[in-house]
């Protein structure tokens, strides 16, 4: 037998790229380094997102549990965003039976709630609109 032909034939060198791949060394890579860095800078972008859409929710409903405990009431929910720009999120809990409609500030200067019975109130506590 000559020498080529005790050689294997499906023997090949190891190239440079599945040595890095074997050895861990993947950081190297500049495809996986930018795909890393692009990944991170979304994951920042889209936690702050979910933080700023959720924030009057988040601390109404802080406000809400504290008026709660306070009061004996079991927290219900609140709603997601203040809609009539008033920094107040309707929130309502439920005490002896009932439910309670209350106003959450979304401050945290402002963490608490008011009761609003709005115009369910009786006649004499409305405001005199004339």
């Amino acid at each position: 037998m000559t020498e080529t032909q005790d050689k294997p034939i499906n023997e090949s060198t190891p190239t440079p790229d599945a040595s890095q791949t074997k050895s861990g060394n993947f950081l190297q890579n500049w495809k996986f380094r930018a795909g890393l860095i692009m990944t991170a800078i979304v994951s920042v972008f889209l936690g702050f997102f979910l933080l700023v859409f959720f924030w009057h929710h988040i601390v109404a409903g802080m406000g809400m549990k504290s008026w709660s405990s306070r009061a004996g009431a079991e927290p219900i929910e609140c709603m997601m965003k203040d809609t009539n720009n008033d920094a107040y999120v309707s929130c309502s809990a439920m005490l002896k039976g009932e439910v309670v409609p209350l106003e959450c500030g979304i401050s945290l200067f402002n963490i608490g709630c008011r009761v609003n019975y709005g115009a369910a109130a009786a006649p004499s506590l409305r405001s005199s609109g004339g």
